[in-house]
């Protein structure tokens, strides 16, 4: 499909296989977060948490997810600095995706993720979910918030290449 490397979500959108789906990952430093797209790229579901050890048993974790529920493309949660610089977070995170690299081809679109769990838990706490109920599913309902709003710019650009 396209180098693995930063993916334009604008190359993806034409270019995604019907019957596929994007997993969205929020890369922290102690978890992953994982969340799911449906087949029409439209809705993003929370999906599982993989609690991080070694890069090679976290890879082998996420390459089980890839195969498993028919993955074309990643979309990545960049974690940009309030003001937009990129600091240690960030670092970490273009170094996963390049280590990622030689291991799957799999195309990656990055996405800014700024405040995505600061939104998650909002709305975990609107829905009243307890202390512990939040520590189990904030990072995957924040890959959620990622891949929706990823799959959120793929509607309107498709939106917008079609009205053309």
């Amino acid at each position: 499909m396209a180098d693995t490397h930063n993916v334009e979500l604008e190359e993806l959108a034409g270019r995604l296989p019907p019957g596929t789906r994007l997993l969205g990952l929020d890369l922290g430093t102690k978890t992953i977060g994982l969340a799911l797209s449906d087949t029409s790229f439209s809705i993003a579901s929370p999906l599982d948490t993989i609690r991080r050890t070694k890069f090679t048993q976290d890879m082998s974790k996420l390459l089980e997810f890839i195969d498993s529920h028919n993955i074309s493309a990643l979309v990545v949660g960049m974690p940009f600095n309030l003001d937009g610089s990129e600091g240690p977070r960030a670092q970490a995170t273009r170094a996963f995706i390049r280590n990622m690299a030689k291991h799957t081809e799999i195309p990656v679109a990055l996405w800014d993720e700024r405040l995505s769990t600061v939104a998650a838990e909002r709305t975990l706490l609107e829905a009243d979910a307890s202390r512990k109920r939040r520590a189990e599913v904030i990072d995957k309902m924040a890959a959620a918030f990622i891949l929706q709003g990823a799959l959120d710019r793929l509607t309107n650009i498709a939106a917008t290449s079609s009205a053309r």
